[in-house]
């Protein structure tokens, strides 16, 4: 995190220091503290790529307003505030109305550092939908996003597409790799909530013990330690989405309360005899089979029977291998901007590479690929996995796997493709026709 921006307002000396000092140790450099919120304000605006820590108690501006004012410079820009301790109910209602998070005085250091890491993340995403926003123009941003053009990925956009913009509560199944998270996050970008808060939880990376509070939140003294009243995701997400990874590992107990939420769309903290009632959509992912872990019982089938309604399932790079050569041209040019390192050739027997070989890790794999190549280390030295297909099976697939690679590599041009492949002009188009192939699939942006 070292590269990100973080603006500090409080009226204490001794708490800026503090919290500067913590950041520091976290790797953060640049670091911005105002004793004001007025005065920070003019280092705002809608290109800031970081995250806000403000205090919600201060003198000519307070919090609140300051709360305000950030909504109408940027209302994506993430703001956590410090809250004191009986200013917990403010600090929800300021949740409300646009801040990211609230930590409580006196606070762990883990617990800010966990709330910046994830404003952090939110605001990356955020400035690079904007920029891919402002690089493609008109082109559409799950097209721009969930890049592929082989059918499977047609149909899967124009599905989300359609869920998108309804409220259903919506069912994700992959492979470790294939892109649900970014899926959830782009499902929610492009509905009526956007405005509203994102908030992941990754079930399986919490222990059991805590993951009721985690979700509903509990009031002071529930339980032994409880010292303060918390909110918990489900009512943090109020408004917006939960996105809740692997969903499969949930404990049994917690899918009843689980599903009764679903259902009614009201919740009680562990503690606590008051209904919350949620306006909320589900986002659920898995990367098991969940209608197996049903059969097995370890499931509620009523359960699965409810988030399955909308289900999407995104497919292995591997059954869809014509999509890894532009997908690695992609990642490569990512990568360069991410390494601010000068974007290296990619020889089309490099993306030949590509697309022969299998990537069991998918897309993360390809993506840490890129990573490596930017850095000079080349591809890796992964042998192809051998299919169980016929000869001609192998033979028309390789052919096709090296048209699109060599394509994909000179953007488009035929007369480059067929010179650089030793073909005729008519050889090529012919060869093309047949594999399903078009030049404009392959063509830069804009390109005719």
């Amino acid at each position: 995190m070292s590269d990100i921006s973080v603006i500090l307002i409080d009226d204490e000396e001794d708490v800026r220091e503090a919290v500067t000092q913590t950041l520091q140790l976290e790797g953060l450099e640049d670091i911005k503290s105002f004793a004001r919120a007025d005065r920070a304000l003019e280092h705002i605006g809608r290109g800031f790529d970081g995250v806000v820590i403000s205090d919600i108690r201060m003198p000519h501006m307070d919090g609140m307003e300051f709360l305000k004012q950030v909504g109408e410079i940027d209302p994506d820009l993430p703001v956590i505030l410090i809250t004191g301790h009986g200013d917990v109910a403010l600090a929800v209602e300021a949740m409300r109305v646009g801040a990211y998070d609230f930590v409580e005085k006196p606070f762990a250091q883990s617990r800010l550092i966990d709330a910046v890491r994830r404003g952090v993340e939110k605001r990356q995403l955020t400035m690079e939908n904007r920029r891919l926003m402002e690089t493609v123009g008109q082109r559409d941003l799950l097209e721009a996003t969930l890049r592929g053009r082989s059918q499977k990925m047609v149909d899967i956009r124009k599905n989300l597409r359609t869920l998108a913009l309804s409220d259903a509560d919506i069912l994700l199944l992959g492979e470790t790799g294939t892109g649900k998270d970014l899926t959830a996050r782009l499902i929610h970008d492009l509905s009526s909530r956007k405005d509203k808060p994102f908030v992941a939880l990754n079930i399986s990376a919490l222990p059991q013990a805590s993951l009721e509070s985690e979700l509903f939140g509990h009031e002071a003294g529930a339980f032994a330690g409880a010292m303060r009243a918390r909110v918990g995701k489900l009512e943090h997400a109020r408004g917006g989405t939960l996105y809740l990874d692997e969903i499969g590992s949930i404990p049994l107990f917690l899918q009843v309360k689980l599903l009764r939420m679903i259902e009614d769309r009201v919740i009680e903290r562990l503690g606590s005899n008051q209904k919350i009632d949620l306006d909320i959509r589900i986002i659920a992912a898995s990367k098991d089979d969940l209608s197996a872990r049903v059969t097995d019982g370890a499931f509620r089938d009523d359960l699965y029977y409810r988030l399955a309604v909308a289900s999407v399932t995104l497919p292995p790079l591997r059954d869809r291998m014509e999509d890894a050569p532009e997908l690695f041209h992609h990642l490569v040019g990512k990568a360069a901007l991410r390494q601010k390192k000068e974007r290296p050739e990619i020889l089309p027997a490099d993306l030949n590479a590509v697309a022969q070989t299998e990537w069991p890790g998918n897309i993360r794999e390809l993506r840490n690929a890129a990573d490596r190549f930017v850095m000079g280390l080349g591809l890796p030295q992964q042998a192809v996995t051998e299919q169980a297909d016929d000869l001609a099976t192998q033979i028309d697939r390789f052919e096709k796997n090296v048209l699109a690679a060599t394509l994909a590599s000179h953007a488009g041009s035929l007369k480059s493709t067929y010179e650089s492949l030793g073909l005729s002009r008519k050889s090529l188009y012919e060869k093309m026709k047949k594999h399903g192939l078009q030049r404009e699939d392959f063509a830069e942006d804009g390109d005719d």
